[in-house]
């Protein structure tokens, strides 16, 4: 039957979840729909083989907002965590290793053993960090601001380090703090960007950097996989009233004399409400879920021009023991050192993945941030066996020479060809493996373009202009219709910003 509601959140991604949850406090009558058999979104625990449970999309949980676990109760509601420390191993093919500690003395330690000035200099970078984080991390939760306004907020022996982030790449940061390959190696990243030498890929890669302002005791793996974060989460909004509907997709979104009026389901059954939420991907909403004519054509070219170029692979294994990275260590080896491994020689090797994924091929040299929870959370795989899984860095959306339904197989093997050559081991330890590539994540999840944060994150996309300029605080040019996905500010990662900030902007419309 149909039913009324005030308001209605479609997509159970944690986003979702956590404006429901705010809707329900508020004693707004709420359903949430999910079109998948389980809620969760790419924020999920699923039992890809059996007896192995596997965080299938999101891996680690850094960027959680306090607030949000804190006004949620959901360390009430079943969520925990596992603090790892050292919060990375990297091997590198000349046998050396580095571990990276929450003791700075100990990582400078480890840093000595390549380069001494280096280490010298390893808490000179995280300053650099820890500056930038304190700039954009207490604007999460709050609407996006513009440059100009942050600008003007800061005092002014912050804006010449603020002026630099906008501008500054990667590559020229690591070679000013680090003299040694391997120490630029260990902190290559540029998320979205993808180019090193990209001017700004800092001042974007600074917003996952602002997990050093959240609680540690919030920072690390979540028990039971990611699903933990969002299970949660649903038990939260249950206990507020929130209605959950799985197996229930909607096939557009109602609209009436400009106003979203509620949604339809591919079984035809209408639900009506006052506001309707949508928690996916911007494109998705506006080209898939609304009528052409509920937009105008410049609406529409505007959203179709929205950046989805960065792609990433999803690796996960089932294994009979666990990888045996042993040549990296003398008697100082424990499992836990394995919880988090990043494989990437050096700055060279990051640089020719992206290439590849430019060029329109699987990558030659597979950044991999390889996760095996197991080590620390014995409920994800049978007694004794392990969990593996490996987010990839980077991928082309469409191939340019094949399709990924062809190239899948071939391209897992290579995966495991390339962390063979750390851990011998590894085949012989294989029980099952798959691999999510970009159009797995987008048929699985529905992301669009397979994009993990709905919209690159890029300077073109980055806060007052996240979805879009003049679009930016959650609303569209729809009455009644809101986005509230990593699509908007401040963007993916498992952070329920987007969500909670929604919420505020929702409840304070319906005052």
């Amino acid at each position: 039957m149909d039913k009324d509601f005030d308001i209605i959140v479609v997509g159970s991604g944690h986003n979702g979840l956590v404006a429901a949850n705010y809707f329900g406090a508020a004693n707004y009558s709420v359903l949430l729909t999910e079109r998948r058999p389980i809620i969760g979104g790419a924020c999920i625990t699923e039992e890809l083989f059996p007896g192995y449970k596997f965080s299938a999309c999101s891996y680690i949980c850094y960027l959680l907002q306090d607030k949000i676990i804190d006004d949620l109760q959901l360390r009430d509601h079943g969520f925990d965590i596992y603090p790892i420390n050292p919060s990375r191993f990297q091997p590198f093919p000349n046998g050396s290793r580095i571990l990276l500690w929450d003791d700075v003395q100990k990582t400078q330690e480890e840093i000595a053993c390549h380069s001494k000035r280096d280490a010298k200099r390893f808490p000179e970078w995280l300053t650099f960090w820890e500056k930038a984080a304190n700039i954009i991390g207490p604007y999460y939760l709050s609407n996006p601001p513009t440059v100009k306004q942050i600008i003007c907020s800061l005092a002014d022996s912050e804006k010449d380090f603020f002026q630099r982030l906008l501008t500054v790449s990667m590559s020229d940061l690591l070679c000013e703090y680090f003299e040694s390959e391997t120490m630029r190696a260990v902190f290559s990243q540029a998320q979205d960007v993808g180019d090193l030498n990209t001017p700004g890929s800092a001042w974007c890669y600074a917003h996952v950097k602002s997990s050093v302002l959240h609680r540690p005791e919030n920072v690390g793996l979540v028990h039971g996989g990611m699903g933990g974060i969002t299970q949660a989460m649903a038990k939260s909004a249950r206990s507020r009233g929130v209605s959950i509907e799985t197996s229930t997709e909607v096939s557009r979104i109602l609209v009436e004399d400009s106003r979203a009026i509620g949604v339809e389901l591919v079984d035809g059954t209408q639900y009506r409400s006052r506001v309707v939420v949508s928690n996916l991907d911007p494109k998705r909403t506006f080209l898939k879920l609304l009528p052409a004519e509920a937009i105008n054509a410049n609406f529409t070219d505007r959203i179709n021009s929205l950046k989805t170029k960065a792609a990433y692979l999803k690796f996960h294994a089932a294994l009979s023991d666990i990888p045996d990275f042993s040549a990296y260590f003398d008697n100082d080896f424990d499992s836990r050192y394995l919880a988090e491994i990043k494989i990437c020689p050096s700055m060279e090797y990051f640089q020719n993945s992206w290439k590849d994924a430019c060029d329109g091929r699987p990558s030659r040299t597979p950044v991999m941030e390889v996760q095996i929870p197991s080590v620390y959370d014995p409920t994800m795989a049978p007694e004794g066996h392990h969990v593996m899984s490996i987010w990839v860095s980077y991928a082309p959306v469409t191939l340019a020479q094949s399709t990924w339904d062809e190239q899948r197989n071939k391209v897992g093997e290579h995966l495991i060809d390339e962390l063979a050559t750390y851990a011998p081991n590894l085949r012989d330890i294989l029980v099952d493996w798959s691999l999510f590539t970009p159009l797995d994540l987008e048929r699985r999840v529905g992301l669009t373009d397979g994009n993990i944060r709905h919209l690159d994150i890029i300077p073109s996309q980055f806060f007052a202009n996240r979805p879009l300029a003049n679009w930016a605080h959650y609303r569209t040019p729809i009455d009644g219709l809101y986005l509230c996905g990593a699509g908007t500010h401040p963007g993916g990662e498992v952070t329920g910003a987007p969500g909670h900030n929604a919420a505020a902007t929702v409840l304070q419309d319906l005052q």
